[in-house]
């Protein structure tokens, strides 16, 4: 769909531990009515096997095919990168450096993000959205300030900047021109979060992807073959944020 820069496809619900090649893994059920047969996948965000079977597909069907496949989906499995983990005492990107997690228990209000820390108090089982609530709204000040500034660039002006907890897609442009992004981006480096808003600000123009849009982001960003090559390679550990 025009608009939308992908990341990765949600994962399911239904989920039954099985060992593969002597790990524990989980594996999520699917069934679609438009699956013509048994598909097998490996979600990088969930860290899961998939396996979508037909309305009236097997599960012992969907078993065997993995056990066919089971080396491949393995050495899947073992290649994912580890997921962020949001606790005092680690360390989580924000606009591609490393901040420490600080416990602060004379801190007082929301988590706080300056000089490369980010200070967070109460109880440990809240701290996690404390950081995730305080990124969320960095991530909406900083995109709504950079679409805004690149919009102008063209004369366009977004309806509005919306930044939302979304797994399929870096961000996207809607028909009536508002702008959605993933807060998970602002743990992307700087350029990345150059690229992306101007994609999806050049989509206020052209709600395609042909040649002329692609030329317009050009002119709003130098980063476009970077930036894709970094989310390439380094997206799924931000899609896996715990």
């Amino acid at each position: 769909m025009a608009g939308q820069i992908r990341a990765v496809r949600s994962a399911c619900s239904i989920d039954e531990t099985v060992i593969v090649a002597g790990v524990t893994a989980s594996v999520c059920w699917r069934r679609s009515s438009r699956a013509r047969r048994v598909a097998l996948r490996v979600d990088p965000q969930a860290g899961t096997i998939v396996i979508t079977l037909p309305v009236r597909g097997s599960r012992r069907v969907g078993l065997a095919l993995l056990r066919t496949h089971e080396e491949w989906v393995a050495q899947r499995l073992s290649n994912l990168p580890a997921p962020i983990v949001i606790a005092a005492g680690n360390s989580i990107p924000v606009c591609g450096e490393s901040h420490l997690i600080e416990y602060d228990p004379a801190h007082r209000g929301r988590a706080t993000i300056r000089d490369r820390r980010i200070r967070v108090s109460g109880q440990p089982e809240f701290h996690a959205r404390r950081v995730r609530d305080a990124l969320h709204i960095l991530a909406t000040e900083r995109f709504t300030h950079l679409a805004s500034m690149k919009a102008e660039q063209i004369s366009q002006r977004p309806r509005q900047v919306k930044v939302k907890d979304t797994r399929s897609r870096w961000g996207s442009c809607t028909a009536n021109g508002v702008l959605m992004f993933s807060w998970r981006l602002i743990m992307a480096p700087e350029f990345v979060q150059d690229y992306v808003i101007a994609h999806e600000v050049a989509h206020l123009r052209y709600m395609n992807h042909a040649l002329p849009f692609w030329k317009l982001t050009e002119e709003l960003t130098i980063y476009r073959e970077e930036a894709t090559n970094w989310l390439t390679s380094n997206g799924a550990s931000l899609l896996r944020t715990a």
